[in-house]
């Protein structure tokens, strides 16, 4: 494609969105979609930032004409013989309507935040606009797993189990090798998933349970403790090491605690360097959107993109008996 033609394109799009009115724009601000945090920020600043980027093109594009009143304003009517005062029917506009009047038409946009992720933390970060709100809840009571990749480094501890935290103590590590690691790791991961099975709260020798644990069905039906139901190593070069974790109902700081641990099991110690989420129940990295595309038109496209993940989420949502669509919404969800 040619500079000259690329131009003409971009002009197509922002023409199309100038004249999309601020009110349609905003009726198609509904549904759920993903960001991607990046390391440093509080997720609140993620969600405020956006925010404040929709509001302030909502404001820019199209807004309703002012209201029209009708007024019976005196017009004087010359003659030969003298000057006479009629009342005539005038239409005018309302000066409350008036931008410089009432200021801003759109100040305040209800955004929810999905499963968060702690300032240190990096990834997929899902949110709500609107009727997407009650989505998120419906998402979180479907306990759907996460996958994260967690960096982690041999030969330190700290008091708060990352690389940033306070050094409490040094080790050796050169006795640690990758198949000590994956014993480590494999031994982690069953113990796991006993729990798994426990919180399940279904009958262990049943026909149920088995199916389910085949289907990778199995899951708590209430809050449990966070559980690990994957743990591989994905990268091995001491003493730098990185791991691929799937699990449910964890904190990034807990991850950097499971980090600690498998230092201690492996006769060493251990801080945890990085935290990142690449996957959100049905939300991957290849869905969020990264910071230079937080404005109207990527979160519009975002959110229609999404559709189908919202429609899967309300279909599993059904099916655990709850048909309320438009009630609870709003509710921000807690990891």
């Amino acid at each position: 494609m040619s500079y000259s033609h690329w131009f003409l394109v971009v002009d197509v799009i922002r023409s199309t969105a100038m004249a999309l009115s601020a009110s349609s724009a905003f009726r198609l601000l509904h549904g759920i979609f993903a960001v991607y945090k990046p390391p440093g920020m509080k997720w609140k600043s993620v969600r405020d930032t956006i925010e404040i980027k929709l509001l302030q093109e909502l404001n820019s594009l199209q807004q309703p004409p002012p209201r029209q009143k009708i007024l019976f304003l005196p017009q004087s009517n010359e003659s030969s013989s003298a000057t006479e005062l009629t009342k005539v029917v005038t239409s005018v506009p309302v000066l409350a309507d008036h931008k410089l009047v009432k200021g801003p038409s759109y100040t305040y946009m209800k955004i929810g935040a999905g499963h968060r992720l702690d300032i240190k933390s990096s990834g997929v970060f899902v949110l709500g606009i609107g009727s997407g709100n009650k989505l998120l809840t419906d998402m979180y009571e479907q306990h759907y797993t996460k996958d994260y990749t967690v960096s982690g480094m041999f030969g330190k501890a700290t008091d708060d189990f990352s690389d940033e935290g306070k050094v409490i103590e040094k080790t050796t590590y050169k006795h640690i090798t990758r198949d000590r690691l994956e014993r480590v790791l494999a031994m982690i991961q069953g113990a796991n998933q006993k729990a798994l099975l426990i919180h399940s709260h279904v009958d262990l020798k049943s026909q149920e349970a088995y199916e389910m644990a085949v289907k990778g069905k199995l899951c708590p039906m209430m809050k449990s403790p966070p559980l690990v139901l994957g743990l591989r190593c994905i990268e091995f070069n001491p003493p730098n090491f990185s791991l691929e974790i799937r699990c449910m109902h964890e904190t990034q700081q807990y991850l950097r605690k499971l980090i600690h641990e498998i230092g201690l099991e492996l006769r060493s110690s251990a801080v945890c360097t990085k935290v990142r989420r690449i996957r959100d129940g049905p939300f991957t990295l290849d869905c969020a959107l990264t910071h230079g595309h937080w404005d109207l038109q990527s979160v519009t496209n975002a959110i229609k993109d999404c559709k189908p993940i919202a429609t899967e989420i309300f279909k599993d949502d059904l099916e655990n008996g709850d048909e309320d669509l438009e009630g609870n919404e709003g509710r921000n969800i807690v990891t």
